[in-house]
């Protein structure tokens, strides 16, 4: 396996693809022997953590050759028990193995993906989507979790400004289908969401739906800046809104400025 860069994937993600791979298994290497250490904020271990990621870098390279892979409806909760049930029929818990398996299912997803047309459609747990967009879940995913490894072992992290641009793609997408619905219950509002230094997109919410535009509305109740590593954190439910603000992280204003530190809340991470 090669992990070759063609052209299916937009400039600079089988990049970063590849490269927060590489990190995480850098991580899981310091470790040495054992995955005991248990991970903040989660009910997992580091070799359980560390196992979902090899699991699901395979699940992804499946899904980029065109397999099928059945795995929950989409929603949060089955998605985590189906990751539940993953864990308990595969046995692999070393840091050390698991560091392999990750990088060579993440340069498998990228030797599949490239093999798949640029408007080819590939079933996921999250929906259909193309290959741009399924490289930015696998991005998005990988991100995630070393996040919660780096952590729970004292290590740096690996996410930066262009690594969270890039999975904006998938973002995008997935934000309506992990919509918490008693959160936007009897809500009616229109954010802007801006990066610091990079894209911006608009979050209509009504009638409780949500629709998510390329571009920020005019003239939102609520427009939202934020650094990008904190918008990714906060958005995959791994740091709460109030510290960011209060570190000036993430700032909101606009018609309805108190919206701003909800709207994490109005979504569920699968």
């Amino acid at each position: 396996m090669t992990g070759r860069t063609g052209g299916v994937l937009p400039g600079g993600l089988a990049e970063a693809i590849r490269g927060t791979a590489e990190d995480i298994a850098d991580v899981l290497r310091s470790q040495g022997a054992g995955g005991g250490v248990s991970v903040p904020r989660s009910t997992w271990t580091v070799g359980e953590a560390a196992a979902h990621l090899a699991q699901a870098n395979a699940l992804m390279a499946d899904l980029a050759a065109g397999r099928e892979r059945p795995y929950g409806d989409g929603t949060p909760g089955s998605l985590a028990e189906a990751n539940e049930r993953a864990l308990a029929g595969f046995a692999e818990r070393e840091p050390g193995p698991l560091a392999e398996m990750i990088t060579a299912q993440a340069l498998a997803f990228l030797d599949a993906v490239e093999e798949r047309e640029e408007t080819e459609l590939l079933t996921t747990p999250l929906g259909r989507m193309g290959p741009a967009v399924l490289g930015s879940y696998l991005l998005t995913h990988m991100l995630g979790h070393g996040y919660d490894l780096a952590r729970a072992l004292g290590r740096p992290h690996m996410l930066d400004a262009h690594r969270v641009e890039l999975s904006m793609p998938f973002m995008m997408q997935a934000m309506p289908g992990v919509t918490d619905p008693d959160a936007v219950a009897g809500l009616t509002a229109s954010f802007a969401v801006r990066l610091r230094g990079g894209s911006g997109f608009g979050v209509a919410i009504a009638d409780g739906r949500v629709r998510v535009d390329e571009e920020p509305p005019k003239r939102p109740d609520c427009t939202i800046l934020t650094e990008p590593v904190t918008f990714l954190l906060l958005a995959l439910g791994r740091i709460d809104p109030w510290p960011a603000i209060a570190r000036g992280r993430a700032l909101g204003w606009g018609r309805k400025p108190w919206l701003a530190p909800r709207f994490p809340t109005l979504f569920r991470a699968p």
